[in-house]
């Protein structure tokens, strides 16, 4: 599976990043992006090549025409939104990584 560029939204919990393994993970802070609303961050991401942005913001879809974005973007629905229940999505995330769906919300489930 080729290496994607991965942006964690600042609302994702930074610690993820490092479970991510095998694509370049930055965060929303890291890159200067805090603060930032969902378009213009969306913009900003596209504009530096990043291939991927994961939130927990289930309303970013509802929010923004992400099919104009040439982003894929991934919502994490954790049990909550702290570390230990998003680092049990990892395995799901990394399946949906491999295909990634440029223009599309991709949601990943927490395993009942």
């Amino acid at each position: 599976m080729p290496e994607l560029k991965l942006l964690l939204d600042e609302c994702v919990d930074r610690r993820l990043a490092h479970a991510i393994i095998g694509h370049e993970v930055k965060t929303a802070p890291q890159m200067g992006w805090a603060g930032l609303r969902n378009g213009a961050l969306l913009a900003r991401a596209v504009a530096e090549g990043f291939d991927i942005f994961i939130t927990v913001d289930r309303n970013l879809s509802f929010q923004q025409p992400l099919e104009k974005y040439p982003i894929s973007v991934v919502v994490l629905h954790g049990k909550s939104n702290r570390i230990e229940d998003l680092l049990s999505l990892i395995p799901q995330l990394l399946r949906v990584l491999q295909f990634p769906k440029t223009g599309q919300v991709v949601d990943v489930w927490a395993a009942v």
